[in-house]
């Protein structure tokens, strides 16, 4: 059964400080139509490349990191917002601690 709503007053309070050499997730909100996942990567973490099988949104909301996307390479900051189909290769690097919500369709 899905909840009616969901009020998070403030995303960077969810995380806390993260320590170093560290990448932590927070499953928000999930349901059969979407996932909503909170990331926080401590400066030099990174996910390497790897694909989903549904369509994907990142959103910076904290920090600096180079992201590819396919074959494009992008400098990503705050309020960076990408959409991906499924299956596009993608990885992510943090340059400073990090913070973004991966939404899934």
């Amino acid at each position: 059964m899905s909840i009616p709503f969901l009020h998070v007053a403030d995303l960077t309070a969810v995380l806390g400080n993260i320590p170093p050499d560290t990448i932590i997730s927070r499953t928000l909100y999930a349901d059969e139509r979407l996932k909503a996942i909170l990331f926080g990567f401590a400066a030099g973490q990174e996910l390497s490349e790897h694909t989903a099988s549904r369509p994907a949104i990142l959103h910076i909301l904290q920090g600096e990191a180079d992201l590819t996307v396919g074959d494009a390479r992008y400098s990503a900051g705050p309020h960076t917002w990408v959409f991906m189909q499924p299956h596009v290769p993608h990885s992510i690097t943090a340059r400073t601690p990090l913070m973004m919500l991966l939404l899934m369709a």
